[in-house]
């Protein structure tokens, strides 16, 4: 299947074409194109930010109604086309049409929620020791903001963070990332059709160099960023040095410790979808399951059977569980971390099968040391390692022995376990007999050490913290006439 999508980037309310364009490609069809976008480069980020900055203004003395307005009709529109755009989430970035679904809907959730929050107080009082004096804090808009976001959730990951910086009165500069534009330019069609004023939301298409320009910019007052580890640095480094603000998200290694008590009913399809579930392309994936010995080689038994019984193949087809990879250059990232895992003595305990193409991989089940390469490094795809741990003590040991600190799950009915994770686990996202991917959009999500930033986490009514500035104001009456 191909469309005929044309993309263009958005700046001043604007549709703006360049002279070098891009062709979009279906991964699972890589000789089909989607659809053309343009090309932009320094001069189209320095519009961009122009027009954010000459923008921000008036939009930040908008009232909270109007902006909730704005975001409800976004999410109405984007209700309205569920099945378009996850047609293209789909042709784009290779994920399973009902996972595309399941995201565009969470989109629309996304903008409705903040549209609520829009209209919600984030003042406080505070008592004071001097009578008749109050104590208040107010918020003002952060400024331009520069977002910054990667192609395996494309609509979603771009919606929870441009929702919150517009209900805050800030005015945004988005990059999305080269392999998914065309989705990018759907969702700024619908900013601009639900009637956000020229300026107040402006789209980039290009290469990482625009990314890294928006970050150069002086008038960009913080960068919102999700991708890997190196440029999240490189980032924080550049924008820090002249104090402007940074919220990141970055890599995970995540694991799923299994105690002798699990429900495996319960454990074996969550951990698979973890592992597997959007081809492994998730920073929450879970890359390390951890098992005690009173449940391993049931566990092990039993991952067998799920894995081998994966339906890989293209998105597009009902039946499939697990698309490809979003580009033959991610296949080879995660080819390269297959053949070093084999060669450092990884047993294969079980592999789906997988169609032939550029960027199909079979998703692989190992079993293996936790200092192999593959209980190490991050790897974004579907692969992922059983290792056996002795003892409830030794499993937690290993879960925490990663620079990573994302999200961690543990199976087990036992209270004084749970207890144990929720109170020892090195991660920001806990989960207990669940996937260690999936988050609510109404709760806080964001990672500890080398994963996330140091700035305010990302949903949640927590989200607006890092795109407002705290002013606390003391008000004492005047001197009556």
């Amino acid at each position: 299947m191909t469309t005929s999508e044309t993309g263009a980037h958005l700046i001043d309310g604007e549709w703006v074409t360049s002279s070098a364009t891009g062709i979009s490609m279906n991964p699972a069809r890589p000789d089909e194109p989607v659809g053309e976008y343009p090309l932009g480069d320094g001069s189209t980020v320095a519009g961009a930010v122009g027009a954010a900055t000459a923008a921000l203004g008036d939009w930040a003395k908008t009232s909270f109604g109007t902006r909730a307005k704005l975001m409800e009709q976004t999410a109405v529109l984007i209700e309205s086309r569920i099945e378009e755009l996850a047609t293209l989430c789909t042709l784009e970035e290779g994920k399973t049409l009902p996972e595309s679904r399941g995201e565009v809907a969470l989109a629309a959730e996304t903008f409705r929620f903040h549209a609520g929050m829009a209209k919600t107080s984030t003042e406080r009082i505070f008592p004071s020791p001097t009578p008749g004096e109050t104590i208040r804090t107010v918020r003002s808009p952060l400024g331009v903001v520069g977002v910054i976001t990667p192609w395996n959730f494309p609509i979603q990951i771009p919606a929870w963070k441009i929702a919150p910086a517009l209900a805050a009165g800030n005015t945004v500069v988005w990059k999305p990332a080269s392999n998914t534009p065309l989705l990018a330019v759907a969702l700024a069609r619908i900013l601009h059709e639900a009637g956000f004023p020229p300026g107040v939301v402006n789209l980039v298409l290009g290469p990482g160099s625009m990314g890294q320009a928006i970050v150069d910019d002086e008038r960009v007052h913080g960068i919102t960023f999700t991708g890997s580890v190196p440029v999240g640095v490189g980032i924080r480094d550049a924008v820090t040095a002249r104090n402007g603000r940074v919220q990141l998200e970055l890599g995970g290694h995540n694991p799923a410790i299994v105690c002798d008590d699990a429900d495996l009913d319960l454990a074996v399809p969550a951990i698979v979808a973890g592992a597997m579930g959007a081809t492994g392309q998730k920073c929450t994936a879970t890359r390390r399951i951890i098992a005690t010995p009173g449940i391993r080689d049931e566990l092990t038994d039993r991952l067998i059977s799920a894995v081998s019984a994966l339906q890989v193949g293209d998105g597009m087809h009902a039946g499939i569980g697990i698309g490809p990879l979003v580009s033959p250059g991610a296949r080879a990232e995660v080819a390269e971390a297959y053949d070093a895992a084999v060669a450092e003595g990884a047993e294969i305990l079980a592999a789906a099968e997988a169609p032939a193409g550029d960027c199909f991989f079979a998703p692989t089940l190992f079993a293996g040391s936790p200092d192999l390469s593959l209980g190490r490094d991050e790897v974004f795809g579907p692969l992922s390692l059983v290792i056996a741990a002795d003892s409830d003590d030794e499993a937690f040991a290993m879960a925490n022995d990663t620079e990573f600190g994302l999200s961690a799950s543990v199976f087990t009915n036992d209270l004084w376990r749970i207890d144990r994770a929720l109170h020892e686990l090195q991660a920001g996202v806990i989960k207990i007999n669940a996937p260690t991917t999936g988050t609510e959009l109404h709760a806080p999500f964001g990672g500890d050490k080398a994963s996330s930033g140091h700035a305010a986490r990302e949903q949640g009514d927590t989200a607006v913290d890092f795109f407002t500035r705290t002013r606390t104001a003391y008000i004492r009456p005047g001197r009556p006439v």
